[in-house]
């Protein structure tokens, strides 16, 4: 009796009761996973959101940078406008500080706006320097010739505006002995007129967001008619929209105050002095695609439907961040208002 009992004593579980502690087991396993999934989707969603932060903030400042410079030694009524030909080989119409959607520029990605900027590194006057006498087709003499240097680019305008207005961008050949100023590829017939510095490495540069990145193509370097990747370097992922709108200076006469703000692109040296400003907004992407619609309706902006925001694909499931801002082209408002506007 005694031996018997002492093995009903040492008894294991039964199948029952394992089979009730799998059971157990898994539900916690369960809701545990299900705790894990929800938190780690919080956690994305958090992160995401501040990655958008910080990606939109870098993609505005890079834009606000070039902005802020936007037209120096490109602001004059004699160039605004007219058609360059770059070293590159290509030509580029209606050269202007900051061109919205320009024909030569490829398209973005649909809903999105493409900006050209244009700006000078020069260490001359913004207004020129006159050119006096031109003892050759491809010799400048000018009364400040220590202002440039060899490797700078130039311009040569005439001294009336030709229409259409055509003008050609070269590079100062040789160190400049004063007063004359010689150049790779002159211009005829240029006496009398101005010949404006844009320094050594002047800025042309075209942005657009493509495949939802903000990108960039040098124009002096790159051919920018063409959609193609080589072509444009990548600034910043997860920007899906780029607005702008000029501000505009719309009295008549001008009086270099902005009265509102607009897309069409300016067709006069005329039209292009009353463009003081440029607002603009960049829309950033969380980068976690959530299972369901998390947003309603599109971003919006300051501009409303004159200039919306549009998002293709699921936007839905994805969280938005926009960054506006309005930046003030100082290098067309200090010449204030040209004569005969």
């Amino acid at each position: 009796m005694h031996h018997a009992n002492s093995h009903a004593r040492q008894r294991g579980f039964s199948l029952v009761e394992l089979m009730v502690g799998i059971v157990v087991a898994m539900a916690a396993v369960i809701v545990v996973m299900q705790v894990f999934s929800v938190s780690e989707g919080t956690r994305r969603s958090t992160t995401g959101g501040d990655d958008a932060q910080s990606i939109g903030a870098i993609a505005l400042t890079v834009l606000q940078r070039d902005l802020r410079q936007a037209g120096e030694g490109f602001s004059n009524t004699s160039l605004l406008g007219c058609d360059v030909a770059l070293q590159p080989g290509w030509t580029l119409n209606g050269m202007a500080p900051i061109t919205i959607n320009h024909a030569d520029i490829a398209a973005g990605d649909v809903g999105s706006d493409t900006l050209l900027i244009a700006y000078g590194t020069g260490l001359g006057s913004p207004e020129g320097d006159r050119i006096n006498t031109q003892p050759g087709a491809n010799i400048y003499g000018i009364a400040t010739a220590t202002a440039f240097h060899a490797n700078d680019l130039v311009i040569a305008a005439p001294s009336t505006r030709k229409v259409p207005c055509g003008l050609s961008l070269t590079k100062v050949s040789v160190a400049p002995v004063a007063p004359n100023v010689t150049v790779d590829s002159g211009t005829v017939g240029v006496a009398n007129g101005v010949l404006y510095n844009l320094g050594p490495a002047p800025r042309i540069a075209a942005y657009a967001v493509r495949n939802g990145r903000l990108t960039v193509c040098d124009f002096q370097t790159q051919d920018c008619r063409s959609a193609n990747s080589v072509n444009w370097a990548e600034i910043a992922d997860g920007i899906v929209s780029l607005r702008a709108q000029y501000g505009r200076d719309t009295s008549v006469p001008l009086d270099a105050v902005v009265d509102g703000y607009d897309q069409t692109t300016p067709t006069t040296a005329c039209g292009w002095s009353s463009v003081l400003a440029m607002r603009m907004v960049v829309v950033a992407r969380n980068g976690q695609l959530e299972k369901t619609d998390v947003t309603a309706a599109a971003p919006t902006w300051s501009a409303g439907a004159s200039a919306p925001i549009a998002l293709v694909g699921t936007w839905q499931r994805y969280r938005y961040k926009t960054f506006e801002t309005t930046i003030p082209l100082r290098n067309v408002a200090w010449q204030g208002v040209p004569s005969g506007c």
